[in-house]
């Protein structure tokens, strides 16, 4: 888990040195919304996404800048969504990653145009002939991410669920499910799904590599939930106990701690099971789902 924990380090270092590169600001007073969208960006995190989209770019061969540049877009598409669930119109939130959110650190307006400017960015950044010099590669690449983070059956998709939820008195197991799977989980299968297509991957290794993703994309979550009732806030970097305060569905007020803890160890096994076909070079993402039960923060 050390050298695991080395190679997310090392992966973070490499998407954060891109970011720098990729924010240059411009002369005049709209410089703001671009420091805003570079502020969101390296923010912290995990940088857990881009990270799952080198790893499966690795089994495959796939040259290093081509990972890189798909999840610094990926990366981008994921903060957008963390600036806009932060604002006072859905979560309301004030810290993310131990830092104050984007509307409070700069204001509500300028964060909603940060959000917007690092969404379109993620798609012009992918769209570059320097991801990958096949421009069939690119567009699936683009298609792929439009639908994860779409509003049928991707990332807004699971925010409007989530949204519907708050007013909803029944636990509603299936409601929970359709919006891990759609806000949560989604983005995660992207991260593995573009390191396979970067690869050219085989129909089989695909559907193996998706079968893993949507088992650790929904023990990413259950984790999170259990996370939110027993973890350290200064650990997590958020509010915790906010889903409880208001009322939202989660997987420990439907299971219980108890439960959720199985259910995601459970998932994790399995998840680690389905990469067997790959042997000692899917070593990485068995390591990567193991840590993700284990993760404090």
């Amino acid at each position: 888990m050390d050298s695991l924990k080395e190679n997310l380090k090392k992966v973070s270092k490499q998407i954060e040195n891109e970011f720098e590169a990729a924010f240059v600001f411009p002369d005049g007073e709209e410089r703001r919304v671009v420091e805003a969208m570079k502020y969101s960006v390296l923010n912290g995190g995990k940088r857990l996404r881009p990270f799952l989209v080198m790893s499966v770019a690795k089994l495959f061969g796939v040259k290093a800048e081509s990972a890189i540049r798909t999840g610094v877009a990926l990366e981008m598409l994921h903060s957008y969504s963390l600036v806009h669930d932060d604002l006072p119109a859905m979560d309301d939130d004030s810290l993310r990653r131990g830092k104050p959110t984007c509307h409070v650190k700069f204001d509500e307006s300028t964060a909603i145009l940060a959000g917007d400017g690092l969404l379109t960015y993620a798609f012009e950044y992918l769209a570059d002939e320097k991801t990958h010099i096949e421009a069939n590669i690119r567009c699936e690449l683009v298609k792929e991410l439009a639908n994860a983070a779409g509003a049928f059956t991707g990332m807004v998709a699971g925010q409007m669920l989530d949204l519907y939820a708050e007013n909803i008195v029944h636990q509603d197991e299936e409601l929970i499910k359709d919006i891990q799977r759609m806000k949560t989980g989604r983005l995660i299968r992207f991260a593995v799904e573009a390191g396979a297509i970067l690869g050219k991957a085989s129909k089989q290794e695909r559907e193996i590599l998706v079968n893993y993703a949507n088992k650790i994309g929904l023990a990413f979550q259950v984790t999170d939930d259990i996370l939110d009732v027993e973890g350290d806030a200064e650990l997590v970097g958020k509010t915790l106990r906010k889903d409880d305060e208001q009322g939202k569905v989660t997987y420990v007020s439907l299971w219980g701690l108890d439960k959720a803890k199985k259910k995601a160890k459970d998932l994790i096994d399995s998840a680690r099971r389905d990469l067997g076909m790959f042997g000692d070079r899917a070593s990485q993402l068995q390591e990567l789902a193991q840590y993700i039960i284990e993760r404090r923060k």
